[in-house]
């Protein structure tokens, strides 16, 4: 995988490492309990409580639709599975970052891979389904 030495020295001056996570100026990037709650489908969390996902919970396919705003064959020929789990390749949620007409639609694009290549990376330079639970 070709890596942006200079993007890559940029996010290393930011890494925390007695935290674990990025740190720009005061501000720590790491999920918080209402991300949490997203991701986990889940309106209130309870310490002392196990957590499983929802019933009718929207499709992959259908969270990336309306995250991006593109059409459902474009989503579909692109969502591949790795593993247990199926993905979206970086590639092209930068493909959609870089030519998307909508301002507010790339900002989404940028923190849903934001979310999937940092915060909850799964499978290298793809971004994971559940990471779609929060920006949905």
């Amino acid at each position: 995988m070709k890596v942006d030495k200079r993007l890559f020295r940029a996010l290393a001056q930011f890494w925390n490492t007695t935290y674990s996570c990025f740190t720009f100026k005061k501000v720590d990037l790491v999920p918080t309990v209402e991300e949490y709650m997203a991701l986990l489908l889940c309106s209130k969390i309870q310490v002392d409580r196990a957590y499983s996902r929802a019933v009718s919970v929207p499709t992959f396919l259908k969270k990336l639709m309306n995250i991006t705003g593109i059409s459902e064959q474009w989503v579909a020929a692109r969502i591949k599975q790795k593993g247990d789990s199926k993905c979206i390749h970086w590639k092209n949620l930068k493909d959609i970052i870089l030519a998307h007409p909508n301002t507010n639609k790339k900002v989404d694009v940028f923190a849903l891979s934001i979310y999937g290549l940092v915060v909850f990376p799964k499978a290298l330079g793809h971004v994971d389904e559940v990471v779609t639970n929060l920006s949905d």
